[in-house]
């Protein structure tokens, strides 16, 4: 796919980041994984991305990252599908190659390994991870990787195939500055962790899609929410939310690592194979799964 066409994918609907299934031995599971991600394709969501942050990309080894990208092109259809990269600059650029020649659409380059860096150095590192594909790239404002609205100016400047800009900070100021200096250079896409809680604030600051975690496990939800939002359907939008999202954030917020770890337990609930979270993180307790079990199955087919 060419980052163009790419770019107008992302920005077409709901987005979405499948759970990467582990077996007993802690290895992928790509038979599960083909599955989950075959079902997922059937609703829609404009683009999946494979080894992304709710794929446990931070867990996976390097070598495991084309395997999980070839699975899942391999399962979605025509659905295009976008790579997790990441780690420090040399790692990120052969895992963007890797990736490429894997068949991936695009990469999203997630922040980079552990230390703060300034930004001439984060400039570098976007660049560096551009110039070695073809493929489109977005960046992940998050943690220790912000991109300051200059920076992004002269990376949109120098590499023709950035095309999208991802935000988790929660700085809907910086946000605001970035939509409107930049416009429709690229997609804008919002990735605060269970991305509709933020939605709403995210739609005025000039970001009109976003990646659902939850869309693993209640697809057709997430998409009736993501319509009722575009549609300005404020009553339905605010009902959904105090009667899921709001109960599933406090389930989330019982432990550090549970807007990934719940998510797994959903799909676990639906009865798909998603085996167990990889360390550091950790399962919900048999209590939490049960919580999240009563939330869900008004919402199941």
């Amino acid at each position: 796919m060419q980052p163009e066409a790419l770019k107008v994918a992302l920005g077409a609907g709901l987005l979405s980041f499948p759970v990467t299934p582990f077996d007993k031995a802690d290895r992928f599971n790509p038979k599960a994984y083909s599955e989950h991600v075959g079902w997922l394709s059937g609703f829609k969501a404009s683009v999946l991305f494979a080894a992304g942050g709710t794929g446990e990309f931070f867990s996976l080894a390097p070598e495991e990252v084309p395997e999980i990208v070839r699975v899942a092109k391999a399962s979605a259809g025509d659905t295009p599908i976008v790579a997790g990269c990441g780690y420090g600059t040399k790692i990120a650029v052969e895992l963007a190659r890797a990736s490429e020649k894997a068949g991936a659409d695009g990469l999203l380059l997630l922040p980079h390994y552990l230390i703060d860096a300034p930004q001439d150095g984060l400039y570098a590192h976007i660049k560096a991870v551009c110039d070695a594909v073809s493929i489109g790239v977005m960046v992940y404002n998050r943690d220790n990787s912000i991109i300051q609205a200059d920076t992004l100016a002269r990376l949109c400047e120098a590499c023709p195939n950035l095309v999208g800009f991802k935000d988790g900070s929660g700085d809907i100021g910086l946000v605001r500055q970035i939509t409107a200096t930049m416009g429709d250079r690229l997609t804008y896409l919002g990735g605060m962790p269970t991305a509709e809680l933020f939605a709403d604030a995210y739609l005025g600051a000039g970001v009109t899609t976003y990646s659902s975690a939850v869309f693993n496990f209640v697809p057709a939800l997430a998409q009736e929410f993501y319509t009722a939002l575009r549609a300005g359907k404020k009553e339905r939008t605010e009902a959904i939310l105090k009667d899921f999202f709001y109960p599933f954030m406090k389930i989330r917020n019982r432990n550090k690592g549970y807007a990934v770890s719940a998510i797994k337990a959903g799909v676990r609930l639906i009865g798909f194979d998603a085996g167990p979270v990889r360390a550091p993180l950790v399962d919900l307790t048999a209590e939490e799964t049960a919580m999240l079990a009563r939330l869900i199955e008004p919402y199941l087919p």
